[in-house]
C-alpha cells in the first residue's frame, strides 16, 4: 500500500454515511451491472420465490414452517416442535452461533451481499423500483435537490405507493410464518372486525418495513445489525472478502490513452471513482475492509469494466483475502477452510440428525408429591402418580399403561380409557398397584410402557416406594 494509505487510517473514525455535522449523508449508488450482479440476481430471485413460497408449502398437514411464537408452536420441515423440545432449540442457537463465527472466518460477509433478505429485499425490489421511476443515480440526486413541484410529488408518489404496497405483501408473508398461511388469508378475505388483531399486526409490520426500505436503509447494516458490529472481530487476514489490491492498484491516476503507467510510476487503479460511485453504502473499498461493506460485489462489477474499457486486467478488486492481496497467492482452499467447512456440515448433520430422531410422543409420570405409599388388603402397595401425555404428530390415537419389569396393575382416576388428540396433550392421574413380595427395598424403579394399540410409544422410568417385605424361607 502507498505511504499515504498506510499513515491515513482517518476514514476509521468514521462512518460513510453520517457527516461531519452529525447529518446523516444520503446514499444515491449508480445502478450496478455485470457479471457478479447477475449472478447475485439469479440467487436473490431464487431465495425470494422460496421465501414467499415457503408459508403456503404444506406436508400432510403441517406447514413446511410455522414460528408460531404466540402459541409456543413452531414446526420446521412439517415436524411440530412445542417448549418441551426447548432442548432442541438451545442445540440450533449454539449451532447458528458457531455456524455464523466459522462461516464468517472463513467466507466474510458473504451472507450479507448474497441472502440476507434486507440486502436482497433493499438491493432486487426496492432500489430497482427507484431506478425506474426516479432514474439513475445522477438524476435521483437532481430529483432530490428540486423543488416539491408537479414532477417531483408525482414520481415521490408512486415511488413510496409501490413501496407501501410491496412492504404490506412482505408484511402478510412475513406473518404467515409465525400464524401460518391460512390465517392470513383468513384476515385478507373475512370481515375485518373478525379479525382486529391480525389487521393490526399485519398494518405495523408493513409500516415497519416500508419505513426501513424506503429511509432507514443501509442504517439496518451499519447500526442495528451485530452481525455487521461482530465484523472486525470475526474476520481475519485469512477471510475471503471483496478486496482492492493496493499493491497492483497504487499509485492512483488518471488514464491517458497510450501513456505506459508503469513509466509514469502509476498503478493500475484510475481513480475514477466507479466503485465508489457504485456502493450502496457508500464506502471506498480502496480503503480496505470496512465496516459498512457488505460484499454485495457492485465495486467488482464497476471496476472490472473499467479496466476492460481501458484495456487493463480486470480483477483489481476481487473477492480475496488480505493476504492473498498482500503475498500475491491466488486464493485456495487450505487445510484450515477444509477443516471449518467438515466442522459446519457436521453441525448441521447433527441437527438434522437431532431433529428428525426425536420422540413424537413424550410422557412424564411422576409420583404424586406429598402421598406415601398405601396398603391395598394384607398383600398388595400402591403409588399415586401424576401423568403428562405429549403428542407430537399430526394423528389422535388411544393411549395405555402397562408395566414393563414388574407384576402389578395400573388403575386410572377418573378415567376408564384414555385417547389423545393430534398436536395436544393429557394430563390426570393414577394409581400403581404391585404385589408386596415384588417389592425389596423402599425405593424400585418401575418401567411403565405407553402404547396405542399394540404399538409401544416408549418405555418411561419411575419410583414406587413401599416398605421391604422379607420373603419367608
Amino acid at each position: 500500500m502507498s505511504e499515504k494509505h498506510q499513515k491515513d487510517e482517518s476514514y476509521r473514525d468514521s462512518v460513510s454515511t453520517i457527516g461531519e455535522d452529525g447529518k446523516r449523508v444520503w446514499v444515491y449508488p449508480k445502478k450496478p451491472s455485470g457479471k457478479w450482479f447477475k449472478r447475485r440476481t439469479l440467487v436473490s430471485y431464487g431465495l425470494l420465490i422460496l421465501l414467499f413460497g415457503i408459508p403456503f408449502i404444506h406436508i400432510g398437514e403441517e406447514p413446511l414452517l410455522l414460528l408460531n411464537f404466540i402459541e409456543r408452536k413452531f414446526v420446521i420441515f412439517g415436524q411440530v416442535f412445542w417448549p418441551q423440545d426447548f432442548h432442541l432449540f438451545a442445540f440450533a442457537m449454539i449451532t447458528l452461533v458457531v455456524f455464523v463465527i466459522l462461516f464468517t472466518v472463513v467466507f466474510g460477509r458473504l451472507f450479507c451481499g448474497w441472502m440476507c433478505p434486507q440486502t436482497i429485499f433493499m438491493e432486487m425490489l426496492f432500489r430497482k423500483i427507484e431506478y425506474w421511476i426516479e432514474g439513475d443515480f445522477k438524476q435521483q440526486k437532481k430529483l432530490a435537490r428540486q423543488p416539491w413541484n408537479g414532477e417531483k410529488i408525482l414520481k415521490k408518489g408512486a415511488k413510496f405507493s409501490l413501496f407501501y404496497l410491496i412492504s404490506f405483501f412482505i408484511a402478510n408473508v412475513f406473518l404467515a410464518y409465525i400464524i401460518g398461511s391460512e390465517e392470513v388469508i383468513a384476515t385478507i378475505v373475512d370481515d375485518p372486525h373478525n379479525h382486529l388483531s391480525g389487521l393490526t399486526a399485519i398494518i405495523i409490520f408493513s409500516f415497519i418495513f416500508f419505513f426501513v426500505f424506503s429511509y432507514f436503509r443501509e442504517q439496518v447494516c451499519t447500526t442495528i445489525c451485530p452481525y455487521g458490529r461482530l465484523q472486525g472481530v470475526l474476520l481475519d487476514k485469512n477471510s475471503i472478502v471483496v478486496s482492492y489490491d493496493h499493491l497492483r492498484g497504487e499509485g492512483r491516476g488518471l488514464f491517458r490513452k497510450g501513456e505506459d503507467r508503469k513509466t509514469a510510476d502509476k498503478g493500475d487503479c484510475i481513480d475514477c471513482g466507479q466503485c465508489v460511485n457504485v456502493c450502496p453504502t457508500g464506502i471506498d473499498i480502496r480503503n480496505g475492509t470496512q465496516l459498512e461493506c457488505i460484499n454485495c460485489t457492485a465495486c467488482i462489477d464497476a471496476c472490472d469494466h473499467m479496466m476492460e474499457k481501458t484495456g487493463l486486467e480486470p480483477g483489481l478488486i476481487r473477492y480475496d483475502s488480505d493476504h492473498g492481496i498482500d503475498t500475491g497467492k491466488t486464493f485456495e482452499i487450505t487445510t484450515r477452510i477444509k477443516a471449518y467447512t467438515a466442522v459446519l456440515l457436521v453441525l448441521i448433520g447433527l441437527f438434522f440428525v437431532i431433529i428428525f430422531s426425536r420422540t413424537e410422543v413424550e410422557t412424564t409420570l411422576l409420583r404424586t408429591p406429598g402421598m406415601l405409599y398405601q396398603k391395598r388388603g394384607e398383600d398388595k402397595i400402591s403409588n399415586l402418580y401424576n401423568y403428562k401425555i405429549i403428542n407430537k404428530t399430526a394423528e389422535g390415537f388411544p393411549v395405555a399403561f402397562r408395566l414393563e419389569n414388574a407384576m402389578g396393575e395400573i388403575q386410572l382416576i377418573g378415567e376408564t380409557t384414555l385417547s389423545i388428540d393430534k398436536q395436544s396433550s393429557i394430563e390426570g392421574s393414577l394409581f400403581i398397584i404391585v404385589p408386596k413380595e415384588e417389592i425389596s427395598k423402599t425405593k424400585t424403579t418401575i418401567k411403565v410402557g405407553i402404547y396405542a394399540g399394540e404399538e409401544k410409544l416408549e418405555t418411561v422410568k419411575t419410583h414406587f416406594t413401599g416398605p421391604i417385605v422379607r420373603k419367608k424361607k
